[in-house]
């Protein structure tokens, strides 16, 4: 489902799914992280998966907003992972020095899905 940031929003099982597919600029990733905590609060969605493999550049703006975001899923009860960081992304991260404190990542969509729920299930224990 679009949202106003232009940032898919979808939930399957316990789980949202938030695929950026466009580059985030101040106002689209405040409106993000909006979109993203009022579909956690409407869904009771137990975890977040961020799928960034569109995402071919990243900068330090970027690096924060995940953080951000991952510390506000974290505020609201859920489990966030990023998934689909490109190789030249990943280099990019280790260049800067960017550390994604609290920020699980996982390769790809179907190893973020195991992770959330591998997560989840040692929590319940």
């Amino acid at each position: 489902m679009p949202t106003e940031s232009g940032i898919a929003i979808q939930k399957i099982e316990d789980y949202l799914i938030a695929s950026i597919q466009t580059a985030l600029h101040d106002e689209a990733a405040e409106q993000f992280q909006n979109d993203l905590l009022v579909h956690l609060k409407q869904t009771h969605a137990k975890g977040v998966i961020i799928d960034v493999s569109i995402v071919d550049v990243v900068d330090s703006f970027l690096g924060r907003i995940l953080i951000e975001v991952a510390a506000m899923v974290k505020l609201a009860g859920a489990k966030v992972v990023v998934v689909g960081i490109q190789p030249a992304v990943a280099i990019t991260i280790v260049e800067f020095g960017m550390q994604l404190k609290g920020v699980e990542i996982a390769l790809n969509l179907e190893k973020g899905l195991e992770l959330l729920k591998k997560r989840l299930k040692s929590e319940d224990m």
